[in-house]
Formats: C-alpha cells, sequence, structure tokens
C-alpha cells in the first residue's frame, strides 16, 4: 500500500515536472508600435530680401516617442536652402536636435527677389533603431516697402530706451526699439514690412514721439514723420479684346469666302 502511494508520488512529481518544461512561463510584454515619424515647418510665408525670419520646426513619432507619447530617444534635424540664387543665405542652427518636439531655425534671406526653400531632414532614434522625414516649407522673399527717418535728442539731457510703433493706414504693423540716448545724440530709424496682399494704390506709414514729451524729435523738429508709396495693380487683362478681334476675324473671313463662292456660281452670260 506504501509502495503504491509512493510509485503515485512519483508519477505526479514526473508529470508536474514535465509541464513546467513544456507550458512556457509568462511572456514579457512587447514595446507597443509608436505612431509613425510626422511633423513639419511653420513660420512667415513671405519675408524681405536681406531681411530675417524665424521657423520653427516640430516632430513626434518614430522610434523616439513610447506609445504612451513619451519622448525616449532622440529627434536630430539637418536643415538646407535650396533657391536660383542662395547669395548671403543662412538657415541657422543648420544641425542639432529637437527640444521637447520642437527648435527655433532663424533664417536670413538673399538680396534678390526670389522663391527659396528650406528643408529640414529629421530623423528620429533609439536604441538600435531610427527612421527619417524631409520636410519642406517655401518662402517668397520680396522687396520690403521701407520707411526711415533719424532721431534727435534735445540737448539738455538724455532719453532712456523707448520703443516706436509703426503704422500702416493708421493700423499698426510693427515697431523699432531705441536705445537709450545721451544728450545732442542722433539715432536713424529703419523699418521694414512685407506684405504680398496689399492693395493696389497709394499707402502710408507712420511713426509718432507723441509719447516722449518733447524730449526727442525727428530730423527737422518734426514729432511725426510719414512716408508713403504706391502699389502697382496687376498688368490689364486683355484676353476679352484678343477673342473678340478673332471672333471678328473669323466673321470677315466667313463674309469674303460666302462672296466669292456667289461670285463663282453666278452663270456666264
Amino acid at each position: 500500500m506504501r509502495g503504491a502511494r509512493r510509485g503515485l508520488l512519483v508519477a505526479l512529481f514526473g508529470l508536474l515536472l514535465v509541464l513546467t518544461l513544456v507550458v512556457p512561463g509568462p511572456v514579457a510584454p512587447a514595446r507597443a508600435a509608436a505612431a509613425s515619424l510626422s511633423g513639419g515647418i511653420t513660420g512667415p510665408s513671405a519675408i524681405g530680401m536681406g531681411l530675417k525670419g524665424t521657423y520653427v520646426v516640430s516632430a513626434s513619432g518614430g522610434p523616439a516617442e513610447a506609445a504612451n507619447g513619451t519622448q525616449v530617444g532622440t529627434y536630430a534635424y539637418k536643415a538646407t536652402l535650396t533657391a536660383t540664387n542662395t547669395s548671403g543665405a543662412a538657415v541657422t542652427p543648420s544641425t542639432g536636435v529637437l527640444v521637447n518636439g520642437s527648435i527655433s531655425l532663424q533664417l536670413i534671406a538673399p538680396n534678390v527677389s526670389e522663391s527659396l526653400t528650406i528643408f529640414v531632414l529629421v530623423t528620429s532614434s533609439y536604441q538600435a533603431a531610427n527612421t527619417s522625414q524631409n520636410f519642406s516649407y517655401t518662402v517668397s522673399i520680396l522687396e520690403p516697402y521701407r520707411v526711415n527717418a533719424q532721431l534727435v535728442v534735445g540737448a539738455a539731457a538724455g532719453i532712456g530706451a523707448f520703443e516706436l510703433t509703426v503704422t500702416l493706414d493708421g493700423s499698426p504693423v510693427g515697431s523699432v526699439n531705441v536705445p537709450t540716448l545721451a544728450a545732442s545724440a542722433t539715432y536713424p530709424v529703419t523699418f521694414s514690412y512685407v506684405n504680398p496682399n496689399l492693395a493696389p494704390g497709394w499707402h502710408t506709414f507712420s511713426i509718432s514721439l507723441a509719447q516722449e514729451h518733447g524730449l526727442v524729435t525727428f530730423a527737422g523738429g518734426q514729432e511725426t514723420v510719414s512716408q508713403s508709396f504706391y502699389v502697382p495693380g496687376p498688368a490689364p487683362d486683355y484676353s476679352f479684346y484678343y477673342l473678340l478681334g478673332a471672333v471678328a476675324f473669323v466673321g470677315v473671313v466667313f463674309i469674303w469666302s460666302m462672296r466669292v463662292g456667289a461670285r463663282r456660281r453666278r452663270p456666264k452670260k
């Protein structure tokens, strides 16, 4: 009896051992796949010749991002420019890594009016895995509208730093920061503005020193300076007149051919 029990226990122990070897233990869950790499470039669509513009590159997804949206790897980038003439143009910093998924780049425009494209190659990496995506953004480089003036500080005392507001047709379009100036000092004020959608006709820049209470004036003692410029309209569209002329020509040819045909069909006397 004892032998039978002992044999049963040995058989159960053997079966348990076999099951332990055959049935696998729990498998560690694999890292869920993150979203595919995506992103883009944002910034002004037009800037003035020789001026600067700020563009933000952003990216997410790829191996650098865990399934829960946490960044676990790095986003490296390389920025380049293409244009007909890139002399004097630059984008900085041209290489680096995105911080919290984004980076601000500064574009220095060339001194020519043309179309320029910013290309940014972003690589999402984590451990041995990486994936890349090339983003692009086209910028129009235009001749800017400018207003220039000369500030003159009174002889009695200097003046602290202040900000001048520039208006166009009565609406604010930007500002100029003026540094601290000593008594009797002069300072050039230059403001450039780009807007490809200005309506044809005359427009006027204005800058006022009314808030400075006479401590500083423009050259000539003026408190306000205004400068106007003209935006030409589109070229005339003569397509309607071309079409009208073509129709008239066809009509003349038709009438002439009918008269010639009629003469040929008349019987000879």
